[in-house]
């Protein structure tokens, strides 16, 4: 994982079952939940109709022939 100042690169291995869509929902609502459970009194001032904390878009690639140890520096090397 590597963080930029909008977004957030990660790098995953799942189950082929386990469609994208699902994952990076799983992703959202885990880390919304704690976030909002640690910083409630600060994100009310930001988003005060709704608990909310992601953009409801995403942007999901995936590779083939590249190494573990390829992607992984093109991650860190983000942002």
């Amino acid at each position: 994982m590597e963080t930029d100042k909008d977004h957030i690169h990660y790098m995953i291995e799942a189950e082929p079952m386990m469609s994208v869509s699902k994952i990076v929902n799983l992703i959202k609502s885990y880390t919304t939940y704690h976030i909002w459970r640690k910083y409630t009194n600060y994100l009310r001032k930001q988003f005060w109709r709704e608990h909310t904390f992601w953009k409801e878009g995403y942007f999901a690639y995936s590779v083939g022939n590249v190494s573990e140890e390829m992607l992984r520096k093109y991650i860190e090397n983000q942002g």
